[in-house]
């Protein structure tokens, strides 16, 4: 393969990828994709595209610089099974970021992004969308996620990464990051407007984003209409309160999600539970001392 990736933040969605891409596109001498999200060894009809599709991502790629995409997609088990071993039959030796966060917080967030996408339902409460999406659970078993992962590359090629601590020590996750990736430079962490904030997303809708963002319109809508009132018609769109699950619910959940940071902190030589993870992961974890191959 011409050019291939030397690193790939494989997820998990929700977890700050997009603001840790933005970084890293804002560093000298690191090219990053765009999109940011190509998909291509987990989705099957971009896969089907083949190599060339993907090694045109990285044509404009100056030599001798990093380069680097964030699929978010690499990391959602069971919904794109084939992604493992695509990524082994063609890139070899990549270095693998793994972003995690608080799971039912992360399960949270992907409720309203899959909301605000229309994949769940208007009238489906968060509580009802466990058991008609699965994947919002799945999504948050950091371990089983990344279990095939330190299989097939091993675990030197895989760094954890939490979202608490990046907020906690962005300059410090960055450097390590960096590190990890084999950036020759100190990078610098920049203070960038974010863009991928759930809560203020809108619910899709065709006919309205054709009318309102159709050439000319977006400007007559800016310079006419004053901004309180082009927000008032916004969170008309919006979800108006944060969901939140119920007992029985968040009960279920907590059972499931703890076995599973339950391996994972045995792994990564941490005590992580639900109750604990907020402050457990305002750590830099140091590798996987515990995981070995079975």
């Amino acid at each position: 393969m011409l050019n291939p990736p030397h690193f790939i933040i494989i997820g998990a969605m929700k977890c700050a990828t997009s603001s840790l891409y933005q970084q890293l596109v804002a560093q000298p001498g690191i090219f990053m994709t765009t999109p940011k999200e190509p998909c291509f060894f987990s989705d099957d009809e971009i896969y089907a595209q083949g190599i060339p599709w993907y090694e045109q991502l990285f044509a404009d790629a100056p030599p001798d610089v990093l380069r680097g995409e964030a699929s978010t997609h690499y990391t959602k088990l069971p919904t794109y099974p084939e992604t493992i071993a695509r990524i082994q039959a063609h890139l070899g030796d990549v270095k693998l970021v793994y972003m995690m966060r608080h799971p039912v917080q992360r399960l949270v967030s992907h409720y309203i992004h899959e909301w605000t996408q229309r994949v769940i339902a208007t009238k489906t409460d968060i509580n009802t969308a466990l058991d008609l999406h699965p994947e919002l659970i799945d999504y948050s078993r950091y371990s089983m996620q990344i279990a095939p992962y330190l299989e097939a590359f091993g675990p030197d090629n895989v760094l954890p990464v939490f979202f608490e601590q990046l907020c906690n020590a962005p300059q410090q996750e960055l450097e390590r990051v960096c590190a990890f990736i084999g950036y020759p430079h100190a990078p610098q962490w920049q203070e960038l407007d974010r863009d991928n904030v759930s809560s203020q997303r809108m619910r899709k809708n065709k006919l309205r984003d054709a009318i309102a963002y159709a050439p000319g319109i977006s400007t007559i809508r800016k310079n006419l209409i004053p901004k309180e009132v082009r927000e008032w018609v916004k969170d008309r769109w919006r979800m108006q309160k944060r969901p939140e699950l119920g007992a029985a619910e968040r009960e279920r959940v907590t059972a499931i999600l703890d076995q599973d940071l339950a391996q994972l902190g045995a792994w990564l030589g941490l005590e992580l539970t639900c109750a604990t993870f907020k402050t457990a992961a305002c750590t830099s974890p140091t590798g996987w001392p515990g995981w070995h191959p079975v």
